[in-house]
């Protein structure tokens, strides 16, 4: 298991970068770096709901990942634990332990909010990940300061 941390500056209120990092239809726009033929959600940003990442992979067959809410502060942390994935619209969930997680934290920084991404993911997803991760922050800090 590999281990990713990511961090920006947004020059944005805390109150901001969590509704644009997570309300539906700006959640979409961002998140289109990770799967260019769309990336939504089902389900709520409340801790303990459960809450699929879904998209279509390149042959149009659904994909994702099936998740948790761990732990949700609005406006300053949320904790996701994907416990299985969905691969050809068929669902997948990983042995015990084999959960990986998903944290972002955001942080008052002067006028602005630092926010830091925290993850697990298999060895083999590592630079898959790192690849795509400084894009999105790049499209999410647009998005916010706009």
């Amino acid at each position: 298991m590999a281990k990713l941390h990511y961090s920006t500056l947004i020059n944005a209120p805390k109150e901001k970068v969590w509704h644009v990092m997570l309300d539906d239809v700006t959640f979409r726009e961002w998140t289109s770096v990770f799967n260019p033929g769309g990336s939504y959600f089902e389900g709520e940003w409340k801790t303990g709901s459960d809450i699929k990442f879904l998209g279509p992979d390149k042959d149009g067959q659904m994909g994702g990942m099936i998740s948790r809410i761990k732990e949700a502060r609005p406006f300053d942390f949320v904790s996701i634990i994907h416990r299985g994935e969905i691969n050809k619209g068929v669902q997948k969930m990983y042995e015990s332990g084999e959960d990986f997680y998903e944290n972002y934290t955001l942080n008052e920084k002067g006028e602005g909010t630092e926010l830091l991404v925290d993850m697990s993911v298999p060895d083999e997803m590592k630079d898959m990940f790192s690849g795509m991760w400084p894009s999105a922050l790049e499209k999410l800090k647009q998005m916010c300061e706009s």
